[in-house]
C-alpha cells in the first residue's frame, strides 16, 4: 500500500496534550519540547499522517529506511517504535495511542487535530485579508478552543490572584486572636480550635507557595505549565479551606455576602488553573 504524502499546507498535528510541529521537527507536551530522536519521530509523523489506517511495516521502510540503507530493518523499527511508546507514555499491551496489528504493521489509533498554515498563492492578498486569514488559523487556543488573550494579561492576572491569597494568609495569621473570638462564638471548643489550627497551618504553608508561584510567573518560568498540574490538588485543597473565609466576617457583612464571597472564591482555583493553560501552551 502505497502511503500518501503528507499535505504541504499541514504544520501542527494535535492529538491530547501533545503537538507535533513538522515544520520544526518538534514534539511537545502542554508547550514543553520533548526529546524524540529523528527516525522514532519520523515513524510517529508517518503514523499520525495516516491516523486510524493501518501503516504496514513495509511502508515505514520504504520511507525512513531506503533500500541503500544498511541497517537492521526490523530492530531499528522495533526500537523506533518503543522509544515513541516511551516519550507518550504508552503501553504495547493497552495501547492509547500506537497499537501493533501483529506482522501487519502499526495504527495511529488516538484522534488527531491538523491545523493548516495558509497557501503559498494567499501571497498576493492585501496585507490585512492576510493578518485576518492567519488571525482565523491561530486565535483559537489548541486545548481550551478560546481566543488566545496576550500572555502578560493572563500572567498578571495570575499574580494578582497570587497577591490575594497572600493577603488572605497575612491577615488570618495577623488576627489570629479574633478567628478563635469568632469561631468561639458560634462553634464548640473543639470546632473552633480545629479552625484556628487549620488557618495557622494553611496560612503558613500557603505563604511560600504563593511567592513560589508569584516568582514563577513573574520570571516567566516555562515549566509552569507542567509544574502547575501537579501542584493543584494541594492548591485545590487549600483554596477550598480558605472559600470559607468571608464566614468570620458574617457580623460585618451578613450571611447574603458571605455566601456570594464563598462561591466566587470556590471557583478561583479552576481559574487559576486555566490562566497558567492560556500562559503556557504549546508554541508560545
Amino acid at each position: 500500500m502505497p502511503m500518501p504524502q503528507p499535505s504541504s499546507e499541514a504544520r501542527l498535528l494535535r492529538f491530547g496534550v501533545f503537538e507535533v510541529d513538522l515544520t520544526a521537527g518538534e514534539l511537545r507536551k502542554n508547550g514543553v519540547r520533548l526529546r524524540l530522536q529523528e527516525q522514532p519521530f519520523q515513524v510517529l509523523t508517518a503514523l499520525l499522517e495516516n491516523a486510524g489506517r493501518v501503516v504496514t511495516r513495509e511502508d515505514l521502510r520504504q520511507k525512513i529506511w531506503p533500500a541503500d540503507t544498511f541497517v537492521d530493518f526490523d530492530h531499528s523499527l522495533n526500537t523506533a517504535v518503543n522509544k515513541i511508546r516511551e516519550v507518550l507514555g504508552d503501553s504495547a499491551s493497552s495501547p492509547r495511542f500506537v497499537e501493533t496489528l501483529a506482522r501487519r504493521g502499526y495504527r495511529f489509533i488516538a484522534p488527531v487535530n491538523g491545523v493548516e498554515t495558509l497557501k503559498s498563492n494567499y501571497s498576493s492578498v492585501t496585507a490585512g485579508d492576510t493578518a485576518a486569514a492567519s488571525g482565523t488559523e491561530t486565535a483559537l487556543h489548541p486545548e481550551l478552543h478560546v481566543p488566545i488573550p496576550r500572555r502578560g494579561l493572563v500572567r498578571a492576572l495570575f499574580a494578582l490572584l497570587q497577591v490575594m491569597y497572600l493577603a488572605f494568609y497575612v491577615s488570618g495569621l495577623y488576627h489570629l486572636r479574633g478567628v478563635d473570638r469568632v469561631a468561639g462564638d458560634s462553634l464548640p471548643d473543639w470546632a473552633a480550635l480545629l479552625i484556628v489550627i487549620a488557618v495557622l497551618v494553611t496560612g503558613a504553608t500557603g505563604i511560600p507557595l504563593r511567592f513560589y508561584l508569584l516568582s514563577a510567573v513573574a520570571f516567566d518560568f516555562r515549566k509552569l505549565g507542567e509544574t502547575f498540574p501537579r501542584l493543584f490538588p494541594f492548591v485545590l485543597a487549600m483554596d477550598q479551606l480558605w472559600a470559607v473565609a468571608p464566614f468570620l466576617l458574617l457580623p460585618q457583612i451578613g450571611v447574603g455576602l458571605a455566601f456570594a464571597a464563598t462561591a466566587a472564591l470556590l471557583y478561583v482555583p479552576f481559574s487559576e488553573r486555566t490562566l497558567v493553560r492560556m500562559a503556557y501552551i504549546a508554541g508560545r
